[in-house]
């Protein structure tokens, strides 16, 4: 369990991250996402034990971050955006430097570089200096010496700069692999990398929280979408005085088919009721479900919005999208 409460940074006057709080359960998979300049790295940072906390607090298991920083640092691997090596060691070289540095035995070493080697298919460049690797095989030792000493948590900075599609894929099946036993926390600006792998998703605006959701409360929204071939404005009054609907929305028409949102508390009562007036008054019905957003318009919103005050309301990830100015939600 990792537990931060009114984690803060300064910088002089500026405020990196300001009064943010979370909790992650034990083997979630965690996407912290949010513009340059957010305070995602800041936060990375500071979980890892790097970077000092003007004010807050961070828990990881047992034990106070501030209190224990070198025992809470032995159970973390870190992946860095800029993934620093040493260029003329080998690979291998590396990982057994690596080894030394994070305690493991001598005699369990080699059992743990053949793992880390396998899991990132590092074997083909084992004996290669790192100045002769490509970006992506750099990317890859990064992840082989995060993960080397079977870390309890796993946090990685962009894990997938520099690798082409095929990589991509190995390193999200490989991020699953390591969610059996580890929590892992994952920062990229590919908002597809995240809904690949991620069950959860904390987005930072201007260093505060600005939305904490679990991944399929951001799917669906709470508004019904339906395509029919009715008259629209017909439409809007039928649909309109059905109970529970609140609001009925042109979304647009494509020939004879027409697209309306219908505000509802309860999507899934609504959807027989709408679907019987339809069928009562001969219309065609293209299609009827739940409107749908993907984390791209979330986030977008979200980014576009003001910054969100300090101590906002709780909203759903829905709301997010649906409301002018988001502000915060927790789900």
């Amino acid at each position: 369990m990792i537990e931060v409460r009114d984690l803060s940074r300064s910088y002089g006057a500026q405020k990196a991250v300001e009064r943010v709080s979370f909790d992650i359960r034990p083997r979630e998979i965690v996407g912290l996402l949010g513009h340059n300049g957010a305070g995602k790295t800041t936060i990375m940072r500071m979980l890892t034990g790097y970077l000092e906390p003007s004010g807050g607090s961070i828990r990881i298991g047992d034990k106070d971050l501030a209190r224990h920083r070198r025992a809470v640092q032995r159970s973390i691997g870190y992946l860095p955006e800029n993934c620093p090596l040493y260029p003329d060691l080998t690979v291998l070289e590396h990982l057994e430097y690596q080894g030394a540095l994070h305690g493991i035995r001598w005699a369990e070493r080699p059992a743990a570089i053949r793992r880390a080697v396998a899991r990132t298919e590092l074997g083909a460049k084992a004996t290669a200096t790192v100045a002769t690797l490509s970006r992506g095989y750099r990317q890859r030792l990064g992840v082989a010496a995060a993960l080397l000493h079977e870390p309890d948590i796993l946090i990685l900075d962009e894990p997938t700069n520099g690798l082409d599609p095929s990589q991509i894929q190995h390193m999200r099946t490989l991020i699953r692999e390591q969610a059996s036993h580890a929590t892992v926390i994952v920062s990229t600006h590919i908002l597809q990398e995240v809904e690949a792998v991620c069950g959860r998703v904390l987005i930072m605006r201007a260093g505060r929280l600005a939305l904490d959701s679990a991944m399929d409360s951001i799917g669906t929204g709470s508004r019904l979408r339906v395509t029919l071939d009715g008259p629209p404005a017909e439409v809007r009054a039928v649909l309109g005085a059905l109970p529970g609907v609140g609001g009925v929305e042109p979304m647009g028409e494509e020939g004879v088919r027409r697209s309306f949102a219908l505000s509802t508390a309860d999507p899934n009562a609504t959807a027989p009721l709408v679907a019987a007036a339809v069928a009562e008054r001969g219309w065609a019905l293209y299609a009827l479900a739940r409107e749908r957003h993907d984390l791209e318009a979330v986030f977008g919103r979200i980014a576009a919005a003001a910054p969100p005050a300090a101590a906002a309301p709780e909203r759903d990830a829905a709301a997010a999208v649906e409301s002018e100015a988001p502000e915060a939600a927790h789900v």
